[in-house]
């Protein structure tokens, strides 16, 4: 459950009421976000149990107004959710792969499926190049890694399959930089 004063998730009971575009900063085109929510969306980065209340007083603006700012940010999917982040090496997965897969034509959908009831099947990109999508999948070992495999591969519609161990991620998935270069634009 959200902390007090935190936005409640997006859904049919708590649909966000449509707001016209914010002025964009600066002429770089970009009509996603401007320096507030920049601020806004790097706040809620940092501090994600951080409630609505107190981001207005941090940021200086009216409590509405930051209701509203993320409610546009989230009816158009320029923030995604609320929840914790979750490591898979502390839920006993420290090994990551990918995994890029060649599927049968007309396969797609069936593939997709297949794939979304691996549990160790963390994301799947359809891709361009060799290979026709990327998972990155993670297990409990190399010898585990075998297995997931296996059961990644075990369906009619993949043909063919080439996997990476990853042995380091010093610049592990963010998303701030990219925030702040919008914010500019």
């Amino acid at each position: 459950m959200p902390p007090a004063n935190s936005p409640s998730p997006p859904g049919p009971a708590n649909s966000p009421v449509p707001q016209a575009p914010s002025p964009v900063q600066g002429g770089g085109g970009n009509d996603a976000i401007d320096a507030l929510d920049g601020r806004l969306i790097r706040l809620l980065t940092e501090e994600p149990r951080i409630g609505v209340l107190e981001c207005s007083r941090r940021l200086q603006v009216a409590r509405g107004t930051v209701q509203a700012r993320l409610d546009r940010l989230q009816a158009k999917g320029v923030i995604g959710g609320f929840g914790p982040e979750v490591d898979p090496a502390a839920l006993g997965y420290p090994v990551t792969a990918f995994a890029t897969l060649e599927i049968s034509q007309g396969q797609g959908a069936d593939v997709r499926a297949h794939l979304a009831r691996v549990p160790e099947v963390l994301e799947l990109h359809t891709i361009t190049g060799a290979g026709d999508m990327m998972v990155r999948i993670v297990a409990r070992s190399n010898a585990d890694l075998q297995r997931v495999i296996d059961r990644v591969v075990g369906f009619d519609g993949i043909v063919r399959s080439s996997t990476a161990i990853a042995l380091e991620n010093p610049v592990p998935y963010r998303i701030l930089p990219l925030v702040d270069q919008a914010a500019a634009e």
